[in-house]
């Protein structure tokens, strides 16, 4: 029996042990588990508290958190076959590039961090777009020198040269143990075969149909003839992107970034302005870079170096609010999300003056991340009232030196962990397809400062570090992090979002390591966010209307309730145990273990 027809048959296979027993099994005969761990069972205290109101999913040998349930049990299964976590991570990013097209992908970017246990260090993958050659700093600016939006968004012009498939392919070749193809297999099978239009395929396609309908070959791919979503419980096949996986796992590199798919890739470009050429694709590289690393009360976390400025920041953020009694104000109280508040707004000021691409900006990543600047910033934050973004300038007292991504964790049985973050930056990316290819392109080049100085579709403003430049990155917020304790990889998370990300991956950190919270509790915490313009904090439902008052009292500007932000997919990992929750701030996220 093939992959597609098990999987679909099984719906889905998913086993939870908790103290030994299986306690919750979906469509699959209770397995007896092994005679160790009921003997541990026996002799300890329970794992879990199921009298918590979130309780997370719980394993012992691997488990993949992801954002859409068949990826989720790809990754499961090449687990299984005696894979790795960058095999199971590798093969679950092809897969969402099938089951999950409004962020998985093959032609956008991303970043993967990865812990590898034999030798005990970690790494960084930056397969991050890059602006291809013929890119200029005034590209995007109309004739008045205005920015033109469509242009930077929903143009051939915006999307960037795409990295997944060669960061894919690097993480695995180099990092994994399985074959290239036994890897790929099941996304080339889900794609030939079809999957079944689940609610939220079905609501994503539709909230998108009408930009999609603009482009005729993203029409023909994701709409049906009437120019609505595939029906719920229909089957959705997609034989151009099999096809293209196809190659990939037949050539590897030169399946993709060469021959018959760059060179689709290429008359699409020449048919509609589009900026990529043959030599672009062909010279994209990947690159490793050393992943950012901070402390907090014990904790070490290690996060996103650039070009993502989500690592820094978080680790900025986590030094200015070490030095203040964060339990004792109580988790998300009036003073505890003030001095919250306070600490984004400082660092998301930094973020527009100092952050881009540091293979053409020298970014003051030791300065920024450094204790003694965290504590003068400390010093500029009020006790009891808010400080206008106005009047907080970036790199103050330094010393010189789109929202739709998806994020998923692996953990496996040999002690490796996977935080990985990829993105067409909006959802569908530019909603442009390129024909015979089944695949959407990115418009990742909106993630650059099209006009330094001024905003960007996340309300980010940018400077000129952050300028087009060609084979340049754009500067991201994507933040894959682990954080450790003990030496030992105990934590990892990220989220899409857009400028939300660094702020959402924050925050379920400190609920984790400051609060206690289990993962589950941690992720489905209310959240807020300030990104320093804006000057507008940004609350999610939850928060009480007390704290709201106390909060305006001080002098924040509010929005209150109206969107939910980011959206996680942890592990955290104590005690021989893994603990999973996706957040349920989105349809569709899914736990899959063993």
């Amino acid at each position: 029996m093939n992959f597609l027809k098990q999987t679909l048959q099984q719906k889905m296979r998913l086993t939870l042990v908790v103290a030994g027993l299986c306690v919750l099994t979906l469509g699959c005969q209770t397995p007896e588990p092994p005679a160790p761990i009921i003997e541990q069972a026996q002799q300890t205290s329970p794992i879990i508290n199921y009298q918590q109101r979130f309780v997370p999913a719980v394993a012992r040998q691997g488990m993949i958190v992801g954002p859409e349930q068949l990826a989720a049990e790809v990754g499961l299964d090449i687990l299984r076959q005696g894979g790795n976590a960058v095999d199971a991570a590798v093969a679950t990013g092809f897969a969402l590039a099938v089951t999950y097209p409004r962020a998985g992908n093959l032609g956008g970017g991303g970043f993967m961090l990865i812990h590898l246990a034999d030798e005990d260090r970690q790494t960084f993958i930056d397969y991050r777009e890059t602006a291809p050659a013929a890119a200029s700093r005034d590209l995007f600016l109309n004739d008045k020198g205005e920015v033109d939006k469509q242009r930077v968004y929903f143009s051939h012009q915006s999307a960037g040269v795409p990295g997944t498939v060669a960061g894919l392919l690097h993480a695995q070749e180099k990092y994994g143990v399985l074959s290239r193809k036994t890897v790929l297999a099941p996304a080339i099978a889900l794609a030939r075969e079809g999957i079944e239009v689940s609610y939220a395929l079905n609501f994503e396609i539709g909230a998108r149909a009408q930009q999609l309908a603009r482009n005729p070959e993203a029409a023909r791919l994701f709409l049906q003839a009437d120019a609505t979503a595939p029906t719920i419980g229909s089957t959705w096949k997609q034989p151009e992107l099999a096809k293209t996986l196809g190659h990939i796992s037949d050539k590897g590199f030169d399946g993709f970034y060469r021959g018959d798919t760059a060179e689709k890739i290429v008359q699409e470009m020449q048919r509609a302005e589009g900026l990529i050429s043959a030599a672009d694709l062909a010279g994209y590289r990947v690159v490793e870079r050393e992943p950012v690393r901070g402390s907090y009360r014990g904790f070490e976390i290690t996060s996103a170096p650039p070009p993502s400025s989500g690592g820094i920041h978080i680790i900025q953020m986590l030094n200015i609010l070490e030095g203040f009694d964060l339990q004792s104000m109580g988790h998300n109280s009036a003073d505890y999300l003030h001095h919250l508040t306070e600490s984004m707004k400082l660092a998301y000021a930094d973020r527009s003056e100092y952050l881009a691409d540091p293979d053409f900006v020298d970014v003051p990543v030791a300065a920024l991340t450094d204790k003694a600047y965290a504590a003068r910033q400390r010093a500029l934050i009020a006790r009891d009232r808010a400080t206008p973004s106005a009047a907080i300038a970036p790199g103050r007292v330094l010393t010189p030196e789109g929202s739709d991504t998806t994020h998923f964790s692996v953990a496996d049985r040999f002690g490796n962990v996977v935080s990985n973050t990829y993105t067409l930056n909006f959802s569908f990316g530019s909603h442009i397809a390129v024909p015979g290819t089944g695949m959407l392109l990115n418009n990742e080049m909106g993630d650059f400062a099209s006009r330094p100085g001024t905003a960007n579709a996340y309300g980010l403003v940018q400077g000129e570090a952050n300028r087009i430049e060609p084979r340049k990155r754009p500067l991201s917020s994507m933040s894959p992090t682990i954080v450790f304790r003990d030496g030992e990889p105990w934590l990892a998370t990220g989220s899409p979002g857009g400028s939300i990300i660094i702020n959402t991956v924050l925050q379920t950190a400190l609920n984790a390591m400051e609060f206690d919270m289990n993962i589950a509790a941690a992720a489905a915490a209310p959240r807020i966010h300030h990104q320093w313009l804006p000057d507008l904090l940004r609350i999610e439902q939850g928060v009480s209307a007390d704290t709201i008052k106390l909060l305006q009292s001080m002098g924040h500007e509010l929005e209150v309730g109206n969107r939910t932000q980011g959206r996680t997919n942890s592990i955290l990992l104590q005690d021989g145990w893994l603990y999973g929750a996706t957040d349920a701030r989105r349809p569709g996220g899914w736990v899959a273990a063993y």
